[in-house]
C-alpha cells in the first residue's frame, strides 16, 4: 500500500476548540487509526493557523504580542485534542520558519510561471487604527433594506450581499471611527490558465464527494476563474512578502502550506525525506475539510501545488456542518459547547462514538441530538458491547480462557468474515455503515450469551468446563467487536487489552480466537451516560445572564431533550383505556424546557400519606428489557420481556407504542414493580409495571450506572 499523509483543516488560533470542530478531527483520527491497524504507513499532521488581522487585533486588545497569544492557544488546542484521543504525529504552527521557507519557495514558482499580477484594490480604512478593514470589521446600515448594524459583506435581515463601501453610514467595528475609502496595490494570483487542468482534476474518480465535484463544475469551473487576492498591506500579522516590502501574504495563502511545513518538521525529526511525502507517487495525500472551505482546497491549493511541482491530494474528503438538536449551535441555548466544557461532564468516548455512527462519505450535515446521544451510547455501547464482558469475564477470572476454542455455531468465523466489509467502510469514510455492522455483531453475541446463560451454569459445579467454554466464546466475540471499534474507541481497546492480556492494535487479530490465556479481574469499562451530566454541560455553556434567566444550572437544558425523570409511576396503559399495567416513555420534546414551576405537582397532587410499612410492600427492582415487540391487535401497546437477572423473566404490556420503537428499547435498564399482581389481558398475561414520570409527555425511569438486573430499589 502507498504511504498515507493525512491532514485536517488547521484550527484558527483565535478561538478554542468546540464540539463542532471535533467532527472533523474525530473523522480524520478514525481514518488514520484504521489504516495504522492494517499496517499501512500513515501519518496524521496538523498545525495552528495563526496569521491574520483577527490575531493582531486580539493581541493589541490584550496588551500582548501575537506570538504569546498563539502560543497559549496552541497549548490549549493540543490539550483538548489529546483529551479527545485525537492523535497527531506532529502538530505545528503556520508561524514557523519551515512554513516561511515553503511559502517563499512556492511564491517563487508562481512568479516564475507568470501567475502573479498586481491590482489596485479599494477598501475602507480606519484612520484611528491606521489599517485597512476586512469586511467583518466594518458595520453600517444595509444599502438594500436599511437594516442597521450590519457587517460589511452581507445583511442578516434581507440576505443581500454587497461591498463594504456600499454600506450606509459605515463605522469601524474596532474604533467606531467613520472609515475612509482608500486604495492600495494588492498582489494577485491568476488561476484562470489552470482552469482546464482543474476541470479535469476535480472530476477524477474518488477525488472528492460527487456532490462537491458537481458543485465546482457548475458554480466555478463553468466560467473564467477570478484572480485570487493573496496579499494584505501593513499592518498585518503574517509573513512579509520578500519581493513586495510592506505587503504580507494573506492568511489563506500560507495556511494550507502549513500542511507541508508540519510535514517538513516531522521529516526533520524522524530522519525522513520530505520529497518522499510531497513529491512521490508512492504517497497518497488526503485532506479532510468542512464544506465551507472547499474552493480554497480544490481550486487555489491544487493550482499552487502544481505550479511548484508538488504532489496533489488524492482525495479531499468533505463533511457537513454540525447542528445540535436540529438547530445551529447556540450560546444562548447552551449548545455552543467548548471541548473543555464537555470534558468536565462527559466521557469523550461518547462523542467519538456518536459522531462515528453519523458520519458517512457524503457531505450531509450532522445533528447532535443530545437525547439520542444518551440513548445510543447506553443502549449500544454499554448494554450491548461492554456488557458482553461484564456478563462473562468474572466467571473465568480463576480459570482463564479454554485451551482450545469451543464450538460456537460459526459465530466467530462469521464475525471474522465481516472484518473486510467493516474495514472497507472505514476506508471509504463511511463510519455509520461500519458501526451498524459492529452493533449487529454485538446483537448476535448477546443472543448467544442470553441463550447459554453462564450465570446459571456457574451455579452448577459439575458444569465448570461448560462455563469456561461459554465465556471463552463470549469474550472472543467481545474482543472481535472491540478490535473493530478500536479506530473509534482507542481507550476502550487499551482497557480490553489489559483485561484479556492481549494486543488489540492490529486489524488481523480479529481473525484468530484467543485461547488459553488469563483474564484479569473485571473493572468497569464504560459508564452509562447520565442525562443530568448533559444538562449541567448545557447549563455551563450558557452565558451567565442566560443561565440566570432560565433558573441557572438547576433548570433543564432548553432544547437539550434530556430532562431528568422524577420518581413517579405512570399507569399509561390504564389511562389510555387499555387496562394493562404500562410503562412510560421518552424524554421531553426537543426545544421544550422542563421548568420547576409547580405545574406538574398541581396537576397531580400528592397521594394520601403512607407508612414505611406500606412502602416496603412494593418491590421495585432493576430490570433489563431483553425483548420488545408490537402487539398487532392493540393500537398503543408494546409487549416487553424484562429480565430480573438470571432466568427470572417477566412479560409486561406497556402503552408506549406512540413513543418508542421496539428495537430502541432492547438492552435498556428500567425500574419495575416486580410484585404487582399479574393481570390477564386478551393479549396475554401482564406480570408487572415499568416505572415512569410525567403526564402528556412521560419519561421512562432508568437506574444510575452500575445497577444490575435484580437489584432492589430501597
Amino acid at each position: 500500500m502507498k504511504r498515507l499523509l493525512l491532514t485536517s483543516a488547521l484550527p484558527y488560533a483565535n478561538g478554542h476548540i468546540h464540539i463542532g470542530h471535533l467532527v472533523e478531527y474525530t473523522q480524520t483520527d478514525i481514518f488514520a487509526r484504521y489504516w495504522r491497524m492494517t499496517g499501512r504507513r500513515s501519518i496524521y499532521l496538523c498545525a495552528d493557523d495563526t496569521h491574520g488581522t483577527a490575531i493582531m487585533i486580539r493581541a493589541r486588545q490584550e496588551g500582548r504580542s501575537e506570538v504569546d497569544v498563539i502560543a497559549d492557544m496552541s497549548a490549549a488546542h493540543q490539550r483538548d485534542f489529546a483529551a479527545f484521543q485525537i492523535r497527531f504525529d506532529h502538530y505545528g504552527s503556520t508561524n514557523s520558519p519551515a512554513n516561511r521557507a515553503l511559502c517563499e519557495q512556492i511564491w517563487a514558482s508562481l512568479r516564475e510561471r507568470g501567475m502573479v499580477t498586481t491590482k489596485e484594490v479599494t477598501q475602507l480604512f480606519d484612520p484611528k487604527e491606521g489599517m485597512f478593514l476586512a469586511d467583518r470589521f466594518v458595520k453600517g446600515t444595509c444599502p438594500k433594506c436599511a437594516a442597521p448594524d450590519q457587517y460589511g459583506d452581507s445583511c442578516d435581515r434581507c440576505g443581500s450581499t454587497y461591498a463594504a463601501t456600499d454600506l450606509v453610514e459605515p463605522r469601524s467595528a474596532l474604533t467606531g471611527a467613520r472609515p475612509e475609502v482608500r486604495s492600495a496595490q494588492h498582489l494577485m494570483v491568476a488561476i484562470e490558465p489552470e482552469r482546464p487542468f482543474l476541470a479535469t482534476w476535480t472530476q477524477g474518480e474518488g477525488r472528492m464527494p460527487k456532490e462537491i465535484a458537481n458543485y465546482l463544475a457548475g458554480h466555478f469551473l463553468s466560467e473564467p476563474l477570478r484572480d485570487w487576492d493573496v496579499s494584505r498591506p501593513a499592518p498585518y500579522f503574517g509573513f512579509e512578502i520578500p519581493d513586495a516590502p510592506g505587503n504580507y501574504w494573506y492568511v489563506w495563502f500560507d495556511a494550507p502550506i502549513g500542511y507541508m511545513a508540519a510535514s517538513k518538521e516531522w521529516c526533520d525529526r524522524e530522519g525522513e525525506a520530505f520529497d518522499d511525502w510531497w513529491r512521490s507517487e508512492e504517497t497518497e495525500i488526503v485532506h479532510v475539510i468542512g464544506k465551507d472551505i472547499v474552493y480554497f482546497h480544490t481550486l487555489f491549493w491544487p493550482a499552487m501545488l502544481r505550479a511548484a511541482r508538488f504532489s496533489l491530494p488524492s482525495r479531499v474528503q468533505v463533511h457537513g456542518f454540525l447542528t445540535v438538536n436540529g438547530e445551529k449551535m447556540s450560546k444562548s441555548k447552551g449548545t455552543f459547547v467548548l471541548a473543555s466544557t464537555y470534558l468536565k461532564h462527559l466521557d469523550p468516548a461518547y462523542l467519538r462514538y456518536y459522531y462515528a455512527s453519523k458520519l458517512s462519505s457524503k457531505v450531509d450535515d450532522i445533528d447532535l441530538n443530545l437525547e439520542e446521544l444518551v440513548n445510543k451510547v447506553n443502549a449500544e455501547l454499554v448494554n450491548k458491547v461492554v456488557n458482553l464482558a461484564s456478563r462473562s469475564a468474572r466467571f473465568v477470572a480463576q480459570t482463564g480462557l479454554s485451551a482450545a476454542y469451543p464450538d460456537d455455531g460459526g459465530l466467530f468465523a462469521a464475525a471474522a468474515a465481516e472484518g473486510e466489509a467493516i474495514g472497507a467502510a472505514y476506508a471509504a469514510f463511511d463510519y455509520a455503515r461500519a458501526t451498524r455492522s459492529i452493533v449487529s455483531l454485538a446483537d448476535r453475541a448477546n443472543e448467544y450469551v442470553d441463550r447459554m446463560q453462564p450465570w446459571a451454569l456457574a451455579k452448577q459445579p459439575e458444569k465448570k468446563a461448560e462455563v469456561q467454554a461459554v465465556c471463552t466464546v463470549a469474550l472472543n466475540l467481545f474482543r472481535q467487536i472491540v478490535i473493530y471499534l478500536a479506530p473509534v474507541l482507542p481507550k476502550l481497546a487499551e482497557d480490553v487489552a489489559r483485561l484479556l492480556g492481549c494486543p488489540m492494535d492490529r486489524w488481523e487479530l480479529a481473525k484468530t480466537p484467543l485461547v488459553g490465556t488469563k483474564v484479569a479481574a473485571y473493572e468497569h469499562l464504560m459508564k452509562r451516560v447520565d442525562p443530568g451530566a448533559v444538562e449541567k454541560m448545557i447549563a455551563e455553556s450558557r452565558p451567565a445572564e442566560e443561565a440566570g434567566a432560565q433558573g441557572g444550572a438547576g433548570a433543564a437544558a432548553a432544547g437539550a431533550g434530556v430532562a431528568a425523570a422524577g420518581a413517579v409511576a405512570a399507569q399509561a396503559g390504564a389511562a389510555q383505556g387499555a387496562g394493562a399495567p404500562a410503562a412510560a416513555s421518552p424524554a421531553a420534546a426537543q426545544g421544550e424546557a422542563a421548568e420547576d414551576d409547580g405545574a406538574a405537582l398541581a396537576k397531580e397532587p400528592l397521594a394520601p400519606e403512607c407508612t414505611i410499612d406500606d412502602f416496603t410492600k412494593v418491590d421495585l427492582r432493576v430490570a433489563r428489557i431483553v425483548a420488545a415487540e408490537h402487539v398487532p391487535e392493540a393500537k398503543k401497546l408494546l409487549k416487553l420481556t424484562v429480565s430480573l437477572g438470571g432466568e427470572a423473566r417477566r412479560t409486561v404490556f406497556a402503552g408506549i407504542k406512540a413513543y418508542y420503537k421496539p428495537e430502541d428499547l432492547i438492552g435498556r435498564l428500567v425500574i419495575v414493580c416486580a410484585n404487582l399482581a399479574p393481570r390477564k389481558m386478551k393479549f396475554g398475561l401482564s406480570e408487572g409495571m415499568v416505572l415512569a414520570a410525567g403526564d402528556e409527555t412521560v419519561h421512562l425511569l432508568a437506574p444510575d450506572s452500575g445497577a444490575k438486573p435484580g437489584m432492589r430499589v430501597h
